[in-house]
């Protein structure tokens, strides 16, 4: 057979991928095989590859690929999400480039530019999925703002809202003012900053009394509308229906008292800001305070800001606090450490706000998702360490804001008939809603120019929550084949990131669409940090360019180095040396094909050592096979990797081809070939899943295939029995002959060179492997005595010694020098070891595995002592 004795990764990826899908196996329908199905968490249409996709599309296709293997119907459905933030801002920015302002452009105008931004750059990242050996079906492709996407989450908005779940609401909520939107709990981002914290002074109305009060924000006096002291507080009684002075803008304002007010706390008086504080929110309404909001939608001041108006929140906190120095009214400032909210995908600062936002009631239907993964386990998290972060979110979750003030994502579907807040319906399209508006308002005359629908946008987590029902339609045609066939899926593999933001909605949403869990099993993956343990980033320059690694180490190679070091849950620390590894084993299972091609074969009799070593290795793979089958079923994937990489690379490569290899220049023997090729075979078949292009490549050499033939739907190996003492048997001998080879070694016996070789078998070894030692030996004779070897070099293994003749080969006298000297420092090294046991202070002191560490020391040079003198006295 011709083929090269290099493997070249570059040569055959393309060409197996393009085999595979022409012939369409990836592309899965329903049939009457056992459904196995993943959709893939969808990356933003705007992204491209890096090491965290890498990692978590490597262990999906291997799911996917070892279940296709184990006969089931695989489905792996890819996709894109619109990603209506991070999108949004790439239009802007790319229109900005262009001399065009967002705000110029009516809503259709923009969505034209954001398709064509799409159609253009989106999508970029699933064709690099392909670089990677991900075997998805494409024909199934899915963006969520398709259009039947759409309509199922239109659908789902229409029904919460009718069930009286979804509110209209004027709330203080998250507002990022670089997007210009609102933003859930869960997409702010707390961090820690160093800041100041200014005392200013207020004046009391009507006297000459001032009050200090501390905040980190001076810009927002613009929005004082009280002052709250707490009523026990017997240094500020006398205040009690007193007014004070808001510095620079002069509003008079009420001093309130509320036992809100920590006494302890800074200078014990609270300036309330209600248009601009959550708990400031709160008091305001309680003492029906006046609302002043200070800032425009980029976090620049508005009016109320006065010579300040226009200028940035952060930019005024500077220049206010020379104007308050300068009027005498700033005290002091103190460093001051606190946790500052940040846009998730912006990084801007995020600004409370009050606002008209769409609210999901989540208490009544988060109580299923609780169940399921708390409670019934009908959901299970790997690692299960995540239960406790899960449990967390769950029972302290709030009301899901999913209304954003953007233009890229659905549409929400409230129509607005009128000035007033309740003044609309809500109704999948304009139709519906005009006939809903004539029944509420009681007036058949309006029309549909008569209705204004909302400008905002879905959160676009309201459209992924129902990604594993609605790739498969199960939301606008819950009685299809596909949702009926598919759903529940098998497993999700994510990132614990969005445990909450995705996973833990999409449990939701399972069990309120279909009273069914969306998926068995969540596979958590860690996040990919570099050797020093920072996580990867663009930033920082330490994430490596994803195709540039599949350029120099081939996509196996990748694979394998990033799975060998991603244990469950644990992150990754990425080095590049674990992609050599990979692209080692790669060149490894090449070099061991190649040398199978070399062999010339011929219908003569099989050697007893290929019988039992091609016997050994059955078992040794079937053993292997249960170790395997035990870490998939706990998504240990590394872990069976690890089995694998050992099987593949010491016993099949290391061990087994040694052992049946022909004598140089000899044939093999036909039946010894055609099983070694067999165990080949097997071998493709566990590691296709980690390496599918070069043991596709390799199955495809072994025999002309047919396309039914072919590895990527081939056969998972059967479990068969295994023969633990032919295992153990091994073991055993393997340690004997790596006795000899170190001999030969040591001595400088060329391996062409026979060699004598006897053995007291004090340990009743059974003699099944005699002749594979004598091969891998090259031992003249093997010969079992009752008594040591006069004149020969021996060594041991457990309490069985063996001996190796030297009459001839080496010069006595200066081995026994040799062996002399190693004698008299072993002895040494013994005395020390044995002093320090024999100091009861020691022994009682130290810890438990530091005196056993100190007594194995004694008994390995015990027994050392005894082979070297039994060398010595044969020698002499």
């Amino acid at each position: 057979m011709d083929i090269p004795s290099k493997y070249s990764a570059q040569t055959i990826e393309n060409k197996w991928y393009d085999y595979w899908m022409t012939h369409n196996y990836f592309h899965s329908t329903p049939d009457e095989r056992e459904p196995y199905t993943i959709v893939i968490p969808p990356p933003n249409v705007t992204g491209v590859l890096h090491m965290g996709h890498m990692l978590n599309n490597t262990i999906q296709d291997v799911l996917i690929r070892r279940a296709r293997l184990q006969g089931k119907n695989a489905c792996w459905v890819p996709g894109t999400d619109h990603a209506s933030i991070a999108t949004e801002a790439k239009v802007v920015a790319k229109l900005k480039a262009q001399g065009i302002d967002k705000n110029d452009l009516t809503r259709e105008e923009f969505l034209k530019h954001a398709w064509e931004w799409t159609e253009e750059y989106g999508g970029v990242i699933l064709e690099q999925l392909k670089k990677l050996g991900c075997s998805c079906d494409w024909d199934r492709t899915k963006f969520t703002m398709d259009d039947d996407m759409s309509e199922a989450v239109i659908k789902v908005f229409v029904d919460l809202y009718n069930k009286g779940l979804i509110y209209r609401g004027y709330r203080m909520v998250n507002w990022d003012p670089e997007a210009k939107t609102t933003l859930s709990d869960e997409e702010v981002i707390h961090v820690e900053k160093q800041g100041l914290l200014y005392y200013l002074e207020y004046q009391v109305e009507g006297s000459d009394e001032k009050l200090t009060i501390a905040t980190t924000r001076p810009e927002t006096i613009f929005g004082d509308t009280a002052i709250c002291i707490n009523p026990t507080d017997d240094r500020f009684k006398h205040l009690k229906g007193k007014k004070a002075i808001v510095p620079i803008c002069g509003r008079v304002i009420p001093i309130i008292e509320d036992d809100y007010v920590d006494i302890e706390f800074g200078t014990g008086c609270l300036k309330v800001t209600p248009a601009h504080d959550e708990n400031d929110k709160v008091l305001g309404d309680k003492h029906n305070l006046e609302i002043v909001d200070i800032f425009n939608a980029d976090a620049s001041l508005n009016s109320y800001g006065m010579h300040y108006e226009g200028q940035d929140r952060f930019a005024v906190r500077k220049a206010i606090a020379k104007e308050l120095e300068a009027a005498g009214l700033l005290v002091k400032t103190e460093n001051h450490i606190n946790k500052v909210g940040t846009s998730e995908r912006t990084k801007a600062v995020i600004e409370p706000r009050l606002s008209d936002q769409w609210f999901l009631k989540m208490e009544e239907l988060a109580q299923p998702a609780i169940d399921a993964v708390l409670n019934t386990g009908d959901v299970k998290l790997f690692p299960k360490k995540f239960e406790n972060t899960y449990r967390h979110w769950m029972e302290n979750i709030r009301d899901w804001n999913i209304s954003r003030q953007l233009l890229w994502g659905q549409q929400i579907p409230a129509y607005f008939y009128g000035d007033g807040k309740e003044d609309f319906v809500v109704a999948e399209t304009i139709n519906e809603a005009l006939d809903l508006a004539k029944e509420k308002t009681g007036n058949s005359g309006l029309t549909a120019e008569d209705l204004t629908k909302d400008t905002d946008a879905l959160d676009t987590w309201f459209s992924s929550w129902l990604w594993p029902m609605s790739v498969f339609d199960g939301i606008r045609n819950p009685e299809n084949e596909d949702i009926k066939y598919y759903y529940p899926t098998n497993d999700l593999v994510t990132g614990p990131d969005i445990l909450f933001f995705w996973v833990a909605r999409m449990i939701i949403a399972g069990y309120e669409y279909k009273d069914q869990r969306p998926f068995e099993n969540v596979y958590l993956t860690g996040l990919v940090r570099d050797k020093q343990r920072r996580k990867m980033s663009k930033s920082l320059g330490n994430s490596p360019d994803a195709l540039k690694l599949i350029e120099d180490y081939g996509a196996d190679g990748v694979r394998v180095g990033l799975l060998l070091s991603s244990a469950a849950g644990n992150d990754l620390m990425f080095d590049e040396a674990l992609c050599q590894q990979g692209r080692g084993l790669a060149n490894k299972i090449w070099s061991a094909f190649y040398l199978t091609t070399l062999w010339e074969v011929e219908d003569i009799e099989q050697p007893n050592s290929s019988k039992i070593a091609l016997d050994w290795y059955e078992s040794k793979f079937q053993a292997a096979l249960v170790e395997i089958e035990d870490h998939f079923s706990k998504y240990r994937l590394s872990d069976a990797l690890m089995v694998i990489y050992k099987l593949i690379y010491d016993d099949f490569c290391g061990w087994m081809l040694e052992m049946v290899k022909p004598a140089y220049q000899q044939p093999i023997d036909s039946k010894t070939y055609k099983k070694v090729m067999s165990i080949f075979e097997e071998n493709l078949k566990i590691v296709h899943p980690f390496m599918p292009f070069i043991t596709e490549d390799i199955w495809q050499r072994i025999s002309d295939r047919s396309p039914e033939e072919a590895l990527i739907i081939a056969k998972w190996p059967e479990a068969k029995p295994v023969k633990t003492e032919l295992i153990a048997e091994f073991d055993f001998a393997s340690e004997v002959i790596s006795g000899v080879r170190n001999i030969r070694k040591q001595k400088n016996i060329a391996f062409k060179d026979a060699i004598g070789f006897s053995v007291v078998n004090n340990e009743h070894v059974a003699s099944t492997f005699d002749e594979v030692i004598s091969k891998l030996g090259n031992l003249e004779s093997f010969n079992y005595v009752n008594e040591p070897v006069e004149g020969a070099l021996t060594f041991r293994v457990k309490s069985n010694e063996y001996f190796i003749p030297m009459e001839g080969s080496i010069d006595v006298d200066a081995e026994i020098k040799k062996l002399t000297d190693e004698l008299t420092y072993t002895e040494g090294f013994l005395k020390s070891v044995q002093k320090k046991l024999s100091n009861e202070r020691f022994v009682a002191g130290a810890p438990e595995q530091v005196v056993a560490s100190e007594k194995k020391k004694e008994a390995d040079a015990l027994a050392k002592i005894e082979t070297l003198k039994s060398s010595l006295a044969s020698l002499k």
